[in-house]
């Protein structure tokens, strides 16, 4: 595959902890954030609802690429509690209720990737994981939405951050549920020739 001078992919993504993840696997990359419509459509499943976003993510950039011949990787993930998903918090009382939702239960968390190459049919896979929240005590989810943190996350928590404190077990990808799941990026990644184990000089 010819490429370009520069990191050998484009990221659909502006989150700073994906650009982490990659580079956990040796991966530098050009991050480019993608801007399209993330409304559920009415009957879509959590499931196909994440894998549409991020082959949308992907086309997008793709489509503002499309002479660069490094593949693009996108990746959306979102929460969804019994059915119901649930995004980014619109505001801190839509957060509060989105934790209280959550606290003392299992939620799954879904995290699609899809890789475009320049020519060629895209690949995604989805990632899903399980996640048990401990009951939350009198004031902690308004001390946790002071921290900033909830804001531009999926479920107004990072398990990376603080609301780590609130997790009692974890059923799957710790990685896929902080945005990005190493094991099936790195096969997406492989498959299309991208090497992960170069030995370095």
């Amino acid at each position: 595959m010819t490429q370009t001078a520069g990191p050998p992919i484009i990221l659909a993504s502006q989150s700073p902890r994906r650009v982490e993840l990659l580079a956990q696997l040796g991966l530098a990359c050009e991050a480019r954030p993608a801007d399209i419509d993330e409304t559920p459509r009415l009957g879509e499943t959590p499931e196909a609802l994440v894998r549409r976003l991020a082959l949308g993510k992907a086309a997008a950039i793709r489509a503002l690429e499309a002479e660069d011949p490094r593949p693009v990787l996108a990746a959306d993930t979102i929460v969804a509690l019994e059915g119901a998903v649930l995004g980014k918090p619109r505001d801190r009382a839509d957060a509060l209720e989105m934790l209280q939702r959550l606290s003392g239960r299992t939620h799954e968390v879904l995290t699609a990737v899809a890789l475009m190459p320049q020519a060629g049919a895209p690949r995604a896979v989805v990632d899903r994981s399980l996640v048990t929240f401990r009951s939350l005590r009198a004031g902690e989810a308004e001390a946790y939405w002071e921290t900033g943190e909830p804001q531009d996350k999926a479920g107004a928590y990072g398990i990376q951050g603080r609301a780590g404190i609130f997790v009692t077990r974890l059923e799957g990808s710790y990685t896929g549920v902080m945005g990005l799941p190493l094991a099936p990026t790195a096969q997406l990644l492989a498959e299309l020739g991208l090497p992960l184990w170069e030995p370095r000089a």
